[in-house]
């Protein structure tokens, strides 16, 4: 029986980091599904979802706990498998930087009971203006009772106020 791990790191960067975080999974059998991992003003974040036989689950927590010290923090969860969304929706916005901009959206969001399963953002200089912009790619999770075009009549209303550019996309 295959257990999921999901592992999440937070510390300074340094060269080598996640080659020691895999090492460990490789040596105790863990698979490594997927990662999200990103360095942040001389910080490094990340997680990895990883799976490994339930027997070895223990092993692997405890050896991954060992990496941590004053400079890294790593926490490890124990996970179920949940079925994934089987509904989701693509959209990027790009607009005029203010602060807000991701609590207002989210807000919205949450108001239609609509998960976030991934969503980068980052400021942008505009080309022509040097003016800062906020720019996010979003990908949304459903539930069955909204549609596609629920949301993107609630990002038409909001777009104005938001002051971005909604682009939706397959």
């Amino acid at each position: 029986m295959q257990t999921s791990l999901v592992i999440t790191i937070l510390g300074s960067d340094r060269s080598g980091l996640v080659k020691s975080i895999s090492e460990v999974v490789k040596n105790h059998n863990g698979n490594w599904q997927e990662s999200r991992m990103v360095r942040m003003d001389g910080q490094f974040a990340g997680l990895a979802h990883v799976s490994i036989a339930t027997e070895y689950a223990e092993d692997l927590s405890q050896a991954l706990s060992t990496l941590q010290n004053d400079e890294l923090q790593v926490q490890i969860k124990q996970c179920k498998t949940s079925a994934s969304t089987t509904k989701t929706l693509s959209l990027e916005l790009l607009g005029t930087d203010r602060q807000g901009i991701i609590h207002d959206m989210t807000q919205q969001l949450a108001t239609l009971n609509i998960n976030i399963e991934k969503l980068h953002s980052e400021q942008r200089i505009a080309p022509m203006s040097n003016e800062t912009l906020f720019y996010a790619e979003v990908v949304l999770g459903l539930p069955d009772h909204i549609t596609e075009e629920d949301v993107q009549t609630v990002f038409e209303e909001i777009s104005d106020s938001l002051m971005v550019d909604v682009t939706f996309r397959d």
